[in-house]
């Protein structure tokens, strides 16, 4: 969904970063690393087995509403290009094994038109409705912010136009004045000998 802008990171229970060791030829310190790595292996397997049959589905199924929101927000991010104010920002939820998973998210976009240059507006305005409808799945946010920027290109095609018919309107010599040229008035003297 566009709208405004954080970044967050999802955290998720489960995974493991062992700190090793880097003195040189230390083997009791590898042997150590590999005990925790199996502790740490062996206590998730246990929390899996703890886990009813209801808790695995529920978390099966926000890793899934996980995935599909981050790679909405991605691909409007991706499609915004320029225009996006930052990256996506997510709203989580807690699931029963203790982890965050993001449920909904959205990108900002700047919408505002071109001062002053209608063929830049109608350019951006494409940009901006690309990124609303790349998602596989579009929201009504989505579908909303897509007819917003239809209806900025329409304006600035209308203003381009007119800008182009007073750029290509005929100019009427006939009664044009010069704002450099003086008119000298006033008697003739003949300076003749």
């Amino acid at each position: 969904m566009l709208g405004s802008i954080s970044s967050f990171h999802s955290v998720t229970q489960g995974s493991y970063s062992p700190q090793y060791s880097f003195e040189k030829n230390n083997h009791h310190d590898s042997l150590k690393n590999n005990e925790v790595v199996s502790d740490k292996t062996e206590a998730n397997q246990k929390i899996a087995e703890n886990q009813t049959k209801e808790e695995q589905t529920s978390v099966e199924k926000l890793k899934s509403r996980d995935r599909e929101v981050r790679a909405h927000e991605q691909a409007h991010l991706g499609a915004a290009g320029a225009y996006a104010t930052g990256g996506a920002s997510f709203s989580y939820t807690s699931g029963p094994d203790g982890a965050r998973y993001a449920i909904g998210g959205e990108v900002g976009i700047d919408t505002s038109s071109v001062s002053g240059d209608p063929a830049a507006t109608i350019r951006k305005a494409d940009v901006i409705r690309r990124a609303a409808l790349a998602p596989a799945s579009p929201s009504s946010q989505d579908q909303m912010v897509a007819s917003k920027a239809n209806a900025m290109a329409e304006k600035a095609r209308a203003e381009l136009m007119q800008k182009t018919q007073e750029e290509n309107k005929p100019v009427d010599t006939k009664y044009k004045t010069d704002a450099n040229f003086e008119t000298v008035t006033g008697t003739i003297i003949d300076f003749s000998v």
